[in-house]
Order: C-alpha cells, then sequence, then structure tokens
C-alpha cells in the first residue's frame, strides 16, 4: 500500500464515522444516567456516537433513545461537568481502528491504551463496534478439531476451528483459571480477550498471572466493575471488532469473553435507562437480541478469510443453570462446558461435570472408535454418580452388578487421570495420555 492509499483509507475512515458535516445541537436536561441534546433528532440514527463538550473535558456518549424533540444520550463517563447548554456534535458510528500492533496491548472499550506501553498505533480503516454477522451461505464451514491442551476438553468436549463454546459457572469455581489455560495454548495465531465487569484486581492478576507469556499474541479489551454500563456493553464489542480484524487478515484467533453475562447486565441498565420495559427476571427483549447478534459475529469469516473460535464464559447467578441468559446461551452456542462447585470442593480441577457438558460438533473432532470410548466412559461415570448415595449408605455389595463393580473400579482412576494444574500443557494425544494413566493405576 503506498501513501496515497493510505490517505484515501484514512479519509474514507474519517467520512465512515464522522460525516462530511459537522451537525451539533444544545444540552436541555441532564440526569446521573444520561444527558438530553435538541438539534440532532433530523440528522442522528440510534446508536450514533456523540460529542458533549463539558466545562473540564470532551466526553463521548451514544445515542439510545430518538425522537422527534430530542436525543438521549448516555455518556460513557460521569455528566458531573456537563451542564445545560452545553454543545453536542454528531460523531457518526462508533468505531476503533485496529492494527497488527495491537498485539501484547490493553486497552479499554473505546480501544484507548490503559497500559503503560506508550501510545497505541492505529490502524488506516475504521471498525465498526456494531458490523454485521458474515452472510450465513458465504461463511466457510466448520471441519478442523483443535487442540486446547486441557485433557478433559480435548477428551470429552472436542473444540473445532471456529466453534463457539460456552463455559457456565458459579462465582469461585474456577471460570477465569480455565480460561487462561485455554488462552495459553500455542495453536492459534492471535488470541483477543474481553473482560467484562472484572474487579480492578483482578485485570493485572488475569494478564501477570493467568496470561502470562500469551500476552505477546494477545490483545486485551477491559472494562472494570467502577466503569459506566455503557463502557461494559462496549467492551465485548470492541473485543469482537478486534477478532473480526484479525479474522480479515486470514488468521485463526480465539476470542475470548469474560463474562456474557455482565454484559447482559450492562444491556440490562442501557435499555432500561431507555424506558424499555423488562419481561424476563428483570432482563429487557434487546438484551437477548443484542447476545445472538454479537455471537453471531464469531465463527467462520467468508471463504478466503480467517476463523474467531469464541470461548464465552458464562456467571450463573446464584448457580441457577436455568436462569434467562444462561438457558438462552446455552441454546445459541455450539456446546457448553459446565463447571461444577462440588468437584472443585473435592480439589478436582479443571471442574468440569462430564456429564453436563457437551460440544454440538465433537462428531468432527472423534474418530469413531473415540466416540464410542468416550461413550462407553460417560455410560461408567453416570453409573458411578447415580448410585454414589447408595454405595455411601452401605446399600451395595461388591460382585451384584459387574457392571457397576467396573464403573467403581475405573472412575476414580478417570477423575485422577483429568486432574491438571494450571501450568501444566498436554502436548501429546490426550486418549493415549488416559490409557497410560489407567495402565499405571493398575
Amino acid at each position: 500500500m503506498n501513501a496515497l492509499d493510505r490517505v484515501a483509507l484514512l479519509i474514507s475512515a474519517a467520512e465512515k464515522e464522522v460525516g462530511p458535516v459537522r451537525v451539533g445541537g444544545r444540552v436541555t436536561h441532564v440526569s446521573p444516567e444520561a444527558v438530553r441534546v435538541t438539534g440532532l433528532s433530523s440528522a442522528v440514527c440510534l446508536g450514533d456516537l456523540v460529542l458533549l463538550e463539558g466545562r473540564k473535558s470532551q466526553r463521548k456518549g451514544e445515542i439510545i433513545l430518538l425522537d422527534e424533540a430530542d436525543v438521549l444520550v448516555k455518556p460513557f463517563e460521569r455528566t458531573s461537568d456537563i451542564g445545560i447548554g452545553a454543545r453536542a456534535y454528531r460523531m457518526g458510528g462508533l468505531a476503533i481502528h485496529p492494527d497488527c500492533s495491537w498485539r501484547g496491548r490493553v486497552v479499554n472499550a473505546l480501544g484507548q491504551p490503559i497500559d503503560t506501553n506508550g501510545a497505541l498505533p492505529g490502524g488506516p480503516a475504521a471498525w465498526l463496534l456494531d458490523q454485521d454477522p458474515p452472510n450465513p451461505m458465504g461463511r466457510a464451514r466448520v471441519a478442523s478439531p483443535v487442540r486446547t491442551g486441557v485433557r478433559v476438553i480435548d477428551l470429552f468436549t472436542p473444540l473445532c476451528v471456529g466453534q463457539r463454546l460456552g463455559v457456565f459457572a458459579g462465582s469461585g469455581v474456577g471460570k477465569s483459571t480455565l480460561l487462561g489455560m485455554l488462552a495459553g495454548f500455542g495453536e492459534f495465531d492471535t488470541v483477543v480477550v474481553g473482560l467484562v465487569g472484572e474487579r480492578g484486581r483482578e485485570v493485572r492478576e488475569f494478564i501477570d498471572d493467568v496470561l502470562g507469556s500469551a500476552l505477546k499474541r494477545s490483545v486485551v479489551v477491559a472494562a472494570t466493575g467502577d466503569e459506566s454500563a455503557m463502557m461494559r456493553r462496549l467492551a465485548p464489542k470492541t473485543a469482537m471488532s478486534v477478532a473480526e480484524y484479525f479474522r480479515a487478515q486470514g488468521q485463526s484467533v480465539l476470542l475470548i469473553v469474560d463474562s456474557a453475562t455482565r454484559f447482559a447486565h450492562a444491556a440490562r441498565d442501557v435499555a432500561m435507562a431507555a424506558g424499555e420495559p423488562p419481561v424476563a427476571r428483570g432482563y429487557t427483549p434487546s438484551v437477548f437480541s443484542d447476545l445472538a447478534k454479537l455471537l453471531e459475529r464469531a465463527g467462520p469469516g467468508e471463504d478466503g478469510t480467517g476463523t474467531i473460535t469464541a470461548i464465552v464464559s458464562v456467571l450463573v447467578d446464584g448457580d441457577d443453570h436455568n436462569d434467562p441468559v444462561a438457558d438462552t446461551l446455552r441454546g445459541q452456542l455450539d456446546g457448553h462446558i459446565i463447571l461444577d462447585r462440588t468437584i472443585a470442593e473435592a480439589g478436582r480441577f479443571p471442574p468440569v461435570d462430564v456429564l453436563k457438558s457437551t460440544s454440538r460438533l465433537a462428531d468432527k473432532a472423534w474418530t469413531r472408535e473415540q466416540r464410542e470410548l468416550i461413550l462407553r466412559l460417560r455410560g461408567l461415570i453416570s453409573q458411578f454418580e447415580e448410585t454414589r448415595d447408595l454405595r455411601l449408605l452401605g446399600g451395595y455389595q461388591t460382585g451384584a452388578n459387574p457392571a457397576l463393580d467396573k464403573a467403581c473400579d475405573l472412575v476414580p482412576k478417570i477423575y485422577e487421570a483429568l486432574r491438571q494444574l494450571p501450568d501444566e500443557r498436554e502436548e501429546t494425544d490426550p486418549f493415549s495420555e488416559l490409557a497410560a494413566a489407567l495402565s499405571a493405576a493398575g
């Protein structure tokens, strides 16, 4: 690309974001959550960006409600220095300028650097945060399995390139640790991590302790719990747009979003500020459509481009796996991994419940022999777990049921073979490792 081509791209991106003419209005009402602006109604669309001139600095906000007289703008930051009569200007759709040099950096939901590594170079092309998913008839198919290095996943819920998998867990069960294990494996060109609503302390810990050396090929988008609902709602969209940029370069991208539940909470807050009524345990209808649109953007790109393999964590409120967000996401994803608190309390990590976890694309990763083996192992584990209380009470005598005797002998050995520390990486075939572990156990 020569200099003239680059200038043409920059001009095109500026027109896409701002438009050829600057249109302005004035603030007529200010509340702690939003401001009303008159004079913009005929020149803007829902979701457009607005620049607000406060007494101390300029602040950006997004239009969440539009009527004939004025528009309702929800700022990304506090409204404390915005007064009546303040100027407001249309900025068009919210966009970022991702670049290959973003690998190894940590940015906020607006694509601005929050690490200590200096300014962040921007690419010439603008990527809107509300992109449409690829045409379903033009997308490549999901076909190739990928190793994660986590034995329990590679055995029981194998992952394919371009798949969207959910990790469902309550708080403090080991969700972030498992996500870090997945991010650290080296079969993806680029890793994009979206941290939504995390405590500020956890962001640094996740980057230093969980990602570790994988940061050099990763882009981290973080919106902490103390930031506004707008920033927490934007963070997964920013992470998705960054992943789409690398997918357009032909790369195999791993996208990790932690968590989709906090994105849903933020989207609910924004929708209720716009006057949308709640319909399901306090969630508004647009929350579920926002989740569906975000997840559909992941996956294989059109033929000739790369793929986005998405791992989405779902924070299950009160360990209720049937709450509206968890139930909706289970139907939209290509598989789910259930982390069980009881397993974690027993000290078996990762605490994956193999009976409740499933991958809808597992048949593309297993051979026929491997599928038959896993089905037999699931049957043994099911028998072992269903009769646990009976055996603890002394209601079963050895020899009464040969199949149950076999389950009681093999399942504890299987559980022990599935144990894995966060810094362990399984480089060999997991089926061979499982067979060796069972043989060594006698």
